[in-house]
């Protein structure tokens, strides 16, 4: 009787009244507005002819309405649609493969039977203070791996695995499968990897689906490695739109001179950025949703409990 009055007590103080509730409401309200204000933004400069952002700038609401910047951007259809298809097979790949990885050395440096987990816990930690530098990375992707003009440049290169997620994942196994559940399942007789993939995988959800988003907008985001290692195809989305907008912006600089025929003034260069940008975002935008509901339990890992 007495426990059940405490814990009435305690959910009474724990609980907040309506008026309170509300406020929270209104304030998360107003504050997802502002944050999605800027993509509005964009999305309305995006519809904006060139010339009415360059004498009004930036609006929400547009005073002429223009979709010469998705017709600029529609001319080159096909380059799109390829490096569309090369950024969404290599963010799949990618995150999969690296989740996978990470996954794979978290686990034994997480369990204290594992004789060797102290000197793989230090290796991986090495890599996040001491690397050997831009060149040396390059000459042995190129030279020792030979990975130029392939798709596995995109893959491979600084995005595969990361030592921090290694660290985090390595602290949710510690700190949330208990030891008694693997002790229960070797005594049962199941085997390392069956542990792995039958038990120790399907409790780890949270920090699967934060970790995998991460890798997602790493892959999605990347225009580096198209930069340093294809000349031409395969390209990633990414690299392909900094190539488009630097045209505009080589264009733009040079109009009037004897190089350019023609009055260039025209060309949509703000507002074609800002489509490439609506055009980059969407599909990572909507995997969000998939990601959420393992995203705040996955960032309060290793948290302490009261």
């Amino acid at each position: 009787m007495e426990t059940a009055k405490q814990d009435k007590k305690v959910s009474s103080m724990n609980s907040i009244s309506p008026a309170a509730n509300l406020l929270i409401i209104l304030f998360f309200m107003i504050y997802a507005c502002i944050c999605l204000l800027p993509v509005l933004i964009v999305l309305a400069v995006s519809f904006t002819e060139q010339r009415t952002v360059t004498l009004e700038g930036y609006s929400l609401f547009p005073s002429k309405f223009s979709l010469d910047a998705y017709q600029y951007l529609w001319r080159n259809a096909t380059q799109i649609l390829r490096a569309y298809g090369v950024t969404v097979v290599v963010t799949i790949v990618g995150s999969l493969a690296g989740l996978f990885m990470t996954a794979l050395y978290a686990y034994p440096i997480s369990r204290s039977s594992f004789s060797f987990r102290h000197f793989f816990s230090f290796f991986i930690f090495f890599t996040m203070l001491f690397n050997g530098g831009l060149v040396p990375w390059y000459l042995v992707y190129t030279n020792l791996f030979d990975l130029r003009e392939s798709i596995l440049a995109l893959i491979i290169p600084g995005l595969l695995m990361n030592a921090f997620f290694v660290i985090v994942m390595r602290t949710f196994f510690t700190t949330t499968i208990h030891p008694s559940i693997i002790e229960s399942a070797s005594i049962d007789g199941v085997s390392e990897l069956g542990i792995f993939f039958r038990i120790v995988l399907p409790l780890s959800l949270p920090v699967l689906g934060t970790i995998g988003l991460f890798y997602t907008l790493g892959y999605w985001n990347d225009w580096f490695n198209s930069l340093v290692f294809v000349s031409r195809e395969p390209v990633s989305l990414q690299y392909l739109m900094y190539k488009v907008m630097r045209s505009l912006q080589f264009l733009t600089s040079v109009n009037g001179s004897s190089l350019v025929k023609g009055d260039i003034s025209k060309l949509p260069n703000e507002t074609a950025r800002m489509a490439m940008a609506i055009l980059g975002m969407g599909p990572i935008v909507l995997a969000y949703p998939f990601f959420q509901k393992y995203f705040v339990k996955g960032l309060t890992i290793g948290a302490v409990k009261g």
